[in-house]
Parts: structure tokens; C-alpha cells; sequence
């Protein structure tokens, strides 16, 4: 048992990071779709803390057809054990266009506890799943990733923080 805070052992992302994470993935997807020349037939984000890596991921690529998916599994608060609900699909992504998920390219910031794409790799099966970034319990269910975190990691991303002054340690300034 640990008495660190969830924000003890925190990986703080800025939004340089998750771009050049976010490049890194398309870099390692390029050409690896099931199209003429390896090419993608569509960019899935899954909302919302995928938006952001799948239109990188779509520029890099130059892929058109993005599309979204939106999977609700926490309640506010944060991802918290005990803060978790059924995951659930709020918004498909357009039904002629995912088929059984063939040529699809789906894309979120983490795979946590890979609930959210357990649920979604059972909607679309032969999707490739990618994330940027990929905790030890979701590993399974995701196909790409770039960087590794350990399950107690609590991933501060860009778009959830503000900057603000901060108190030395010690003393005063």
C-alpha cells in the first residue's frame, strides 16, 4: 500500500509531446493498412481524448475520412477504480462506412483498463486499434502504441491542465 496521491506519480504531456507521440504513430502506421499501398480507408477517433492524436495521426497519413466514436465509461471526477461505469456508446461513426472495421484506423490518447476498446474492437473487429499511449491492462486490446506507462501512472494530457503559478517548496520567492 502506497500513501502517494494520484498526481504523485504523474506523467505530465504538453502539447509539443503529444504531437511529436502523436507523429510517432502515424510514422509506425504508415503504409501498414490493409489498402492499395498499405493505405487507411478512414481515421476513427474515439472522444474524446482521441481527437487530438487521430487528426495528426490523419494529417500525417493523409487520410480524408475521419470519423468519430464516443464511449462513455467514467463518471466526472476522473478515471478513479471506483469512479468507472458500463462503457457505453454515445455516438457511432457512420454505419456504410465501417462495415466490420476492415480498413478502419481507430485512434485514443491511452488504453487504460481497455474497456473502452474491448467495447469498440467488439463493434468493429478487424479495425486496427492504436494509442498513443498504453497501460499495462489495455495492452491486449490495443494493436499500435508508442509509449508504455506503468497502471499506477496518472497521465496529465494537455487539454486537462491550465498553467498557473506554483509555490517553491521552500521558502519564499
Amino acid at each position: 500500500m502506497t500513501d502517494r496521491l494520484p498526481h504523485e506519480k504523474g506523467f505530465h504531456v504538453s502539447w509539443d509531446q503529444i504531437h511529436r507521440d502523436a507523429r510517432a504513430l502515424a510514422w509506425r502506421l504508415d503504409g501498414k493498412g490493409p489498402g492499395e499501398g498499405g493505405s487507411w480507408k478512414a481515421v476513427v477517433g474515439i472522444t474524446r481524448g482521441g481527437l487530438v492524436p487521430a487528426m495528426i495521426v490523419s494529417r500525417e497519413l493523409d487520410i480524408r475520412v475521419v470519423d468519430t466514436i464516443s464511449v462513455k465509461s467514467y463518471h466526472s471526477g476522473g478515471g478513479a477504480a471506483d469512479q468507472r461505469s458500463e462503457a457505453q456508446v454515445t455516438k457511432s461513426p457512420q454505419t456504410e462506412l465501417m462495415g466490420d472495421g476492415t480498413g478502419i484506423l481507430i485512434v485514443d490518447d491511452l488504453v487504460d483498463s481497455g474497456k473502452t476498446l474491448e467495447l469498440v474492437r467488439s463493434l468493429y473487429p478487424k479495425a486496427h486499434f492504436a494509442t498513443v499511449y498504453a497501460k499495462p491492462s489495455g495492452k491486449p486490446q490495443v494493436d499500435s502504441y508508442i509509449t508504455e506507462v506503468s497502471q499506477d501512472t496518472w497521465i496529465f494530457f494537455p487539454w486537462d491542465m491550465a498553467l498557473q503559478y506554483v509555490q517553491p517548496f521552500r521558502g519564499k520567492d
